[in-house]
């Protein structure tokens, strides 16, 4: 087999797969939604050798009794040759009710329709969904888009399969406390414990990309030794994690409000670890803003 580059595309329903799918068919991708898993290597075969390299299915619980088979059969294509690449997109539970309720569309595990299906039905279908599913988040890189928008979970989707198999990258991710932890974190710092730029009212407006504020969070001492700290442990450990085989580390960094400290502290850890190794830098609370 030719060797071709695959994106699996799976998590919970309601979680953003078609809008994931419709981002890689935009950029470049041979896409097909709901493949049976059994079909999965022949159908990598076919297109790798007559249409294209770029190759990007989505599977879901929709499947039914072959979910189980799912995860051999990558492993299968990996020995064979060919880069998977598996994102899981999840959400939390109250997030998935909040957008079945809006779009009135039933959950494929749910009894009753979309009509009759009540919330407590359906989130009894959305846990056994999760545990149908465990087995292949843990083996996959997992996107959390319970505050997304469409248009922010196309550009992560991109950022993902751009950034190349093989070699782990580095996600540094800021968020808001106020918010939620994000749930598809490896690691959480908080930066809650830093001098809060918010309080100083020609800085309040801005972020922790702008001047002024990394100007203001440079002159703290206690603000270079937490970063020097958490970059201390990142290296320490990064190696196990390349050792088992990761492509993604993502480092979540948390403040109150998810503008300040925690922007400046994932731009400057970035900045740290970039010449060494890939990175990808998020700010979940602002590029959900603009």
């Amino acid at each position: 087999m030719k060797t071709a580059k695959v994106v699996l595309v799976t998590g919970m329903s309601g979680s953003g797969k078609s809008v994931a799918l419709h981002a890689l068919e935009d950029a470049g991708f041979f896409c097909v939604d709901n493949l049976p898993p059994e079909l999965l290597p022949e159908f990598v075969r076919l297109e790798s050798e007559r249409r294209t390299q770029r190759i990007a299915v989505a599977v879901d619980v929709r499947t039914g009794r072959s979910l189980p088979v799912l995860l051999p059969l990558i492993q299968a294509l990996e020995a064979d040759g060919v880069r998977v690449r598996s994102i899981f997109l999840d959400s939390a539970t109250p997030a998935l009710v909040r957008r079945y309720a809006e779009s009135r569309r039933p959950h494929p595990l749910a009894h009753g329709g979309a009509d009759g299906t009540t919330a407590h039905e359906l989130e009894k279908a959305i846990a056994q969904e999760r545990e149908l599913l465990a087995d292949l988040r843990e083996a996959s890189t997992v996107l959390d888009t319970s505050l997304l928008r469409p248009a922010q979970l196309r550009t992560w989707v991109r950022d993902l399969v751009g950034a190349g198999p093989g070699t782990l990258t580095l996600v540094f991710e800021s968020f808001a406390y106020k918010r939620g932890v994000p749930l598809d974190a490896d690691f959480v710092f908080d930066l809650r414990v830093l001098p809060n730029p918010f309080y100083v009212r020609e800085l309040r407006p801005l972020n922790g990309r702008d001047e002024p504020v990394r100007r203001h969070l440079d002159a703290q001492p206690e603000a270079a030794e937490l970063l020097a700290q958490i970059a201390a442990f990142l290296e320490r450990w990064i190696p196990g994690f390349e050792s088992d085989q990761r492509d993604h580390l993502i480092v979540a960094l948390g403040c109150t409000g998810g503008q300040h400290r925690s922007v400046y502290a994932a731009e400057q850890l970035a900045a740290r670890f970039t010449a060494r190794r890939p990175t990808l830098v998020r700010h979940r609370e602002l590029d959900t803003a603009e």
